[in-house]
């Protein structure tokens, strides 16, 4: 028996080396950049009408050029690492 998803579920994967924030939510996913807040959303139900809706929501998420980059505030800063290991 599954468990039925009833609230946002966050986790951080890595594409290509770089973190992203993947959330499963009761109203579709969303893929975001680590560090930012816009990304590309999916509704679920997008998802499960056919290939034509898909590609249309694909396109228009796309379309709104979002930046999926993650933020320059996740890389590691070597001064602060420094700093930490004196302490």
């Amino acid at each position: 028996m599954a468990t039925k998803l009833e609230k946002t579920l966050r986790r951080e994967i890595s594409i290509g080396g770089k973190p992203f924030v993947v959330s499963l939510s009761p109203q579709g996913l969303k893929l975001v950049g680590k560090g930012r807040r816009k990304g590309l959303e999916l509704s679920w139900e997008d998802l499960t009408s056919g290939d034509a809706a898909l590609a249309t929501a694909l396109n228009a998420s796309v379309a709104q050029r979002r930046v999926l980059e993650p933020s320059a505030n996740n890389r590691p800063n070597r001064y602060s690492a420094a700093r930490r290991r004196r302490r």
